[in-house]
């Protein structure tokens, strides 16, 4: 059954996700095109927009989750975080110039980086740790459908209303304020906290393979720049607006199919083989999207793209749960996405200035080399001697507990 294993927590924060990434989706794969065609703004620009918002998230993370972890809730970090997005996203329509744009994308971020640790820590809670990759692989299937619908909707909306981009962005307010309605779905039991969590932000209460995995996913962000830039290199290839929003979506089915399976299989033959693979996958796609030289190429390596995502997504999510205490649950969460997004910053950066220095080639070169290095990294880990509670793990999960 699909919902074997899913907790009620579980399956109405998926449903949150798929609302909230319906909204996000109508816009997101529009703005680099509305930031290029209407606004003017370079190529460079879009990759320190995206830098800056994404790292902006991702500072807040690790706070956010180490709050969650000393309060006895986490749920109330949850619905704040996803007010503050619904509010931003619609707010793009009245956006005149680019700064505008990046206080908004800021915006929406702020809300996202506080959100993220904690609900991420509340699925590992909710969760069995036995079904825990297929729990985080169910919300990361429905967090992509709702993407893949966004995408749609937004399909439509261009073929209906041409490139009247902010009329889109109007639209995206209604599923965002769904998805913060049903939170209060969410029944989260008050935890008696036997600490008051981790006293201070170090990784020193943190193992070994955490922090090699915290190093391999560094240097895999350092290549793994903004989707906006499979948008832009898409249409540079030749796709037409329509195109390049129906070659989003085919990403997206892809991604949204294979995350719940993905998840499954990392309970049964480990995480960090799959995540080696997913890596791997990555840097060809990257690869196959700099050697392209036609429209022809787009589509299978969008759709090998979603593969990538449905390995590494959830998988490693739950993969650093398993590396984790209970206690520091929201901390280790908040940490890895912390240290992730800062590099992404740089890598989008990064992307931008190679694309309008160098060539649209480079950026996916760059992310193809950064991401073959982060799968040897993680491949070459020698795996840590299990003693106490690892002893009854198998490496890359956990064994349920009695």
């Amino acid at each position: 059954m699909i919902f074997r294993g899913i907790k009620r927590n579980v399956l109405v924060l998926g449903v949150t996700s798929l609302l909230t990434d319906l909204s996000s989706e109508i816009i997101y794969p529009l703005v680099p095109l509305f930031l290029t065609s209407v606004l003017g703004a370079p190529f460079a620009v879009v990759g320190l927009i995206e830098g800056i918002a994404e790292s902006t998230a991702s500072l807040l993370k690790v706070f956010s989750g180490w709050i969650s972890d000393r309060r006895p809730r986490r749920r109330p970090l949850v619905v704040f975080g996803y007010s503050i997005s619904a509010v931003a996203k619609p707010l793009m329509a009245a956006a005149f110039t680019w700064p505008a744009v990046l206080l908004l994308r800021f915006s929406d971020r702020v809300g996202k980086g506080i959100r993220t640790a904690p609900r991420d820590a509340l699925i590992a809670d909710s969760s069995d740790p036995a079904t825990r990759g297929r729990a985080f692989g169910f919300h990361r299937a429905m967090d992509t459908v709702g993407a893949a619908l966004g995408a749609l909707l937004a399909l439509l909306a261009v073929g209906v209303l041409g490139e009247r981009y902010r009329i889109i962005f109007l639209l995206s307010a209604i599923p965002a304020a769904l998805g913060v309605a049903s939170l209060f779905f969410v029944h989260e039991r008050r935890r008696h906290l036997t600490s008051t969590g981790p006293a201070r932000l170090s990784l020193s209460q943190f193992g070994r393979r955490y922090k090699i995995f915290l190093l391999a996913g560094a240097i895999f962000a350092l290549g793994n720049s903004s989707d906006a830039f499979l948008i832009l290199r898409a249409r540079n290839l030749g796709l037409s607006t329509f195109a390049v929003v129906l070659a989003y979506v085919v990403f997206n089915l892809v991604y949204a199919a294979l995350s719940m399976p993905a998840g499954s299989l990392s309970d049964r033959i480990g995480r960090r083989r799959l995540l080696v693979a997913g890596f791997s996958l990555f840097s060809l796609v990257y690869l196959g999207l700099a050697l392209a030289s036609g429209t022809v190429a787009v589509w299978p390596l969008f759709a090998v793209y979603g593969i990538y995502m449905a390995m590494t997504e959830g998988v490693g999510k739950a993969y650093v749960t398993d590396l984790s205490p209970a206690r520091a649950r929201g901390t280790a969460l908040g940490a890895y996405q912390t240290v992730t997004g800062i590099v992404a910053f740089f890598s989008s950066l990064i992307a931008g200035l190679l694309w309008d220095l160098v060539s649209p080639r480079a950026p996916f070169l760059f992310g193809a080399a950064a991401g073959l290095t982060a799968a040897l990294v993680l491949a070459a880990a020698v795996r840590d001697r299990p003693s106490g509670e690892a002893g009854r793990r198998r490496e890359g999960f956990s064994s349920p507990t009695p």
